[in-house]
C-alpha cells in the first residue's frame, strides 16, 4: 500500500475519533478509541477505590490471626501473616505468586475472617472453570465475571454498571492474568466506590487472550499494595510439578532425567513429530491409565503450544479421537470434525443462551441424526446443539495451552518440539506445566525445552495503563458515558 494512502486513512480515523494518538513512554502510538478509554477508566476506578475508606471497621490482627489458625488448624507462615494483615487494612490489594506458595490459604483466611465480621463478599473469575475451582477451594460461591455483571444477551452489554452497581463490601477476582482490558473496565465500572478489591493471579502465566496486560500493569505501576509470594511450602516442594514450574520461571531447565521411584513429572524423549505422536497416543491410551489409574478421556489432557502442524492440537485431536473413541454408526460430520457419543468436546465461544462458555469441556451423550441434534453434558448438565450449531464445538482430546488457562487437570501431556519454535516461550511452558495436578509429562526434545525456558521475549504488549496508574498528577479524565 502506498504510504500516503495509509496516512490519509489514519488522519480520517483520527479526525472521526475512531482512533486516538498518544504515547507509551517516549513512543508515539495510535490506540483504538475504545481501548484507550477502557485503560483510562481502569486507572481512574482503581485510584478512586484505593483512596476510599475501608468498608469494614478496624479488625485487630492480633486477635484475627490466632482465631483463623485455630479455625483452620493451619500454622500460617510469616509471609502469609503479613499478607492477611495487609489485606485487613487495604482497600485494593494484589496477591500474586506461582503454584504451591499458599495463595489459596491466604485468600481463604481473609474470606473467613471478613465473613465472620459480616462483610458482604462477591467472588469472581474470568472463566467458568476458574470460577468452579474458586468455589471448590474457598467454599464460597464464585461466578464468572460475565455472570456477576449479568450479561444482557440481547443488548450484548452488561446490566451491572456505574448506574446499577454490584452490592458488596469486597470483590475478589481470581486468575486475573486472564482478564483483558475491556472485561476489567466493565467489572470496575460496576464495583461500588465503597467496596474493597482483592486481585489474585499469577503474573508469570500467559497474558490475557484479549488486549492488554492488566495484572502486570497494575503490579508494575506501584499504585496498589502488592503481596508477592515466592516461598514454596515444604509439602508443595515435594512435588516435581511445582519445583519444575518454579525452575522454568527462573529461567532454569527443569530436571529431565528419569526419576527414581514414582514421580509426578516426567520427560519422554521424541526427536520428531511422528515419534512424538506415537508416544503421546501410547501414554494417553495405555501407559498413564495403567500406572496411575486415570481415565484416558476424562482425566488426561494433551496441551499443545500451537494448533497447527504435525504435532499441533488439530492433528493430535484427529489421532487421539481415532485411538480413544472410534466413531460407530451414530455420528455426525460437520465443520471438518466428526462427533460421536463418548467424545470429549470443547465449547470455543461464549453462548449465553445455552450457558456454555469459551473453554468449557463436555462429553457427547448422544447424536440423533433424525432430529439433527447432538446432546453433550457439561458438568453434569445436558446441552443440546442443532447440527448447524456445531461450529462452536471442537474435539478436546488435545487443546492449546492458551485455551487451558484457568483450568486444572489430573494429568497433562505436553509436546515440546523444535517444530513449535515460534511458540516456544517461558510463560507458555510454565502455564502448561502448572495445569497438571497429579501428573505432567513433557514429550519431545530437551533442546526444545531449553529454547522455551530461555525465551522470554514474547510479543511486547503496548499499553498505557501502567503510566496512567503511576502518574500522580494525571489530568482527570472526562466522565465517560455509562453503557
Amino acid at each position: 500500500m502506498p504510504k500516503d494512502l495509509v496516512r490519509t486513512a489514519l488522519e480520517l480515523e483520527l479526525s472521526e475519533g475512531t482512533v486516538i494518538a498518544d504515547t507509551v513512554g517516549e513512543v508515539a502510538c495510535t490506540f483504538l478509541a475504545g481501548l484507550h478509554r477502557a485503560e483510562q477508566v481502569i486507572a481512574d476506578r482503581i485510584i478512586r477505590l484505593v483512596n476510599g475508606t475501608l468498608p469494614w471497621p478496624f479488625i485487630d490482627p492480633a486477635k484475627a490471626l490466632p482465631w483463623i489458625e485455630q479455625k483452620t488448624g493451619l500454622a500460617l507462615a510469616e509471609a502469609q501473616i503479613a499478607a492477611i494483615r495487609l489485606s485487613l487494612q487495604s482497600k485494593v490489594l494484589v496477591i500474586t505468586g506461582g503454584p504451591g506458595v499458599g495463595k489459596t490459604t491466604i485468600v481463604n483466611s481473609i474470606l473467613r475472617i471478613l465473613s465472620a465480621k459480616g462483610v458482604d463478599i462477591l467472588l469472581c473469575a474470568p472463566t467458568g472453570r476458574a470460577a468452579r475451582r474458586m468455589t471448590e477451594t474457598t467454599g464460597f460461591q464464585a461466578k464468572t465475571i460475565h455472570r456477576l455483571l449479568e450479561v444482557d444477551p440481547k443488548g450484548g452489554g452488561f446490566k451491572r454498571n456505574a448506574d446499577y452497581p454490584l452490592e458488596c463490601d469486597l470483590i475478589v477476582i481470581d486468575e486475573t492474568s486472564m482478564v483483558d482490558v475491556m472485561l476489567m473496565q466493565a467489572l470496575l465500572r460496576a464495583v461500588p466506590d465503597n467496596a474493597a478489591l482483592l486481585i489474585v493471579g499469577d503474573i508469570d502465566q500467559l497474558p490475557s487472550v484479549g488486549p492488554g496486560q492488566v495484572l502486570a500493569d497494575i503490579i508494575a505501576s506501584g499504585a496498589v499494595p502488592v503481596v508477592r509470594l515466592t516461598e514454596v511450602f515444604r509439602q508443595a516442594a515435594q512435588s516435581r510439578i511445582i519445583t519444575s514450574a518454579h525452575r522454568i520461571n527462573q529461567g532454569l531447565i527443569p530436571d529431565l532425567s528419569k526419576p527414581e521411584g514414582d514421580s509426578d513429572f516426567y520427560f519422554v524423549q521424541a526427536d520428531d513429530p511422528e515419534t512424538a505422536m506415537l508416544r503421546i497416543i501410547e501414554l494417553v491410551k495405555t501407559r498413564i491409565p495403567a500406572r496411575f489409574g486415570l481415565d484416558p478421556i476424562r482425566d488426561i489432557q494433551v496441551l499443545c503450544p500451537m494448533n497447527r502442524g504435525g504435532i499441533g492440537a488439530r492433528s493430535l485431536n484427529i489421532e487421539l479421537q481415532k485411538a480413544l473413541n472410534p466413531a460407530g454408526e451414530r455420528k455426525v460430520e460437520r465443520f471438518g470434525w466428526t462427533f460421536a457419543p463418548g467424545d470429549k468436546v470443547m465449547q470455543i465461544e461464549n453462548d449465553y443462551d445455552k450457558e456454555v462458555y469459551n473453554g468449557d469441556i463436555g462429553y457427547v451423550d448422544d447424536v440423533d441424526p433424525d432430529a439433527g441434534e447432538l446432546t453433550a453434558s457439561f458438568d453434569g448438565r445436558a446441552v443440546t446443539y442443532g447440527f448447524g450449531e456445531l461450529d462452536t464445538l471442537v474435539p478436546a482430546y488435545a487443546a492449546t495451552i492458551h485455551k487451558s488457562q484457568g483450568s486444572e487437570y489430573p494429568a497433562v501431556v505436553i509436546p515440546v518440539l523444535t517444530q513449535h519454535y515460534a511458540m516456544l516461550q517461558r510463560n507458555l511452558l510454565y502455564t502448561g506445566v502448572t495445569r497438571g495436578k497429579r501428573l505432567v509429562v513433557l514429550v519431545g526434545q530437551k533442546r526444545a525445552v531449553a529454547i522455551a525456558v530461555k525465551n522470554v521475549s514474547g510479543r511486547r504488549r503496548w499499553s498505557k495503563l501502567m503510566e496512567w496508574l503511576g502518574a500522580p498528577n494525571r489530568p482527570a479524565t472526562p466522565s465517560m458515558p455509562q453503557g
